[in-house]
């Protein structure tokens, strides 16, 4: 019998920062589907998680995602959008020897947007209608850092990202007022992954559950009417009460903060 406990989808589950958010999730008493293309990963998870393997470059895996996550829980509250490939993937010292703007192929620059950009637009697609009906919902995004976005060398990664991001500000717009919110979470530097590839020294990074905090935190019943907004991990204050650490690690989505012109004609 499907659970009643809250459920949440994590995408790219099986490494890096989705592993580690799926493990806060679950440790905080979701139902949580993990989701990742790499089978290997997704076993080293607890029992306690439900896995499911799905490529999200094909246009089938999003509904087979939805499918699996209502057939063992019997609803879908949160989506963590994390999923996504990274340059290295591509050149391993790519940090180093830049892939430039020219350099990038066609082929490349469609796989980059398939499954940075379009995967996450896609599946809070076949996922939000469902949150509609319940009238509640989170969906929330990881992003990038808006200097990787415009960095030298990072066209395929940062725009894709940057794609995404704009995404979910046309999402949270949408959402007003349903009981349904978008928001971004982004690490806030060069975190130990295995998207990063050779990035140097990773004593020095980032630790991928540094996710966590922030991610409880817009779950949580005190950030059902945040919207919009985009958060920073490594500007998340374990210290404070978690409404005070959001409102110092968080901006507005998609740099609404720095538009020059207003949203909507005045």
């Amino acid at each position: 019998m499907p659970s009643q406990r809250q459920s949440a989808i994590v995408t790219g589950a099986a490494s890096g920062m989705g592993h580690a958010m799926a493990l806060g999730l679950s440790q905080a008493g979701f139902d949580v589907l993990a989701v990742d293309v790499n089978q290997t990963g997704l076993d080293t998870l607890p029992a306690t998680i439900r896995p499911l393997r799905a490529d999200l470059a094909r246009p089938d895996s999003f509904a087979q995602v939805v499918d699996a996550a209502l057939a063992a829980f019997g609803r879908i509250d949160v989506l963590v959008n994390n999923a996504g490939i990274g340059q290295a993937s591509l050149k391993p010292d790519q940090r180093r020897s830049p892939i430039r703007f020219w350099e990038a192929t066609p082929e490349q620059w469609w796989r980059f947007i398939t499954i940075n950009a379009a995967g996450p637009i896609l599946l809070a697609n076949a996922v939000v209608p469902h949150m509609l009906k319940a009238g509640r919902g989170r969906v929330i995004t990881v992003t990038t850092s808006l200097g990787t976005m415009v960095r030298e060398g990072y066209l395929l990664y940062g725009s894709s990202k940057a794609a995404a991001e704009s995404a979910m500000a046309v999402l949270a717009a949408d959402l007003k007022g349903t009981g349904v919110t978008s928001n971004v979470l982004v690490p806030g530097g060069v975190t130990d992954t295995p998207l990063v590839g050779e990035a140097g020294d990773r004593s020095k990074m980032l630790r991928p559950e540094i996710m966590v905090p922030p991610l409880l935190y817009l779950v949580s019943n005190a950030a059902a009417a945040v919207n919009g907004r985009r958060f920073i991990a490594a500007d998340w204050k374990t210290t404070l009460p978690p409404v005070q650490a959001a409102k110092e690690a968080g901006a507005p989505i998609a740099w609404l903060d720095i538009a020059r012109m207003p949203i909507e004609p005045t």
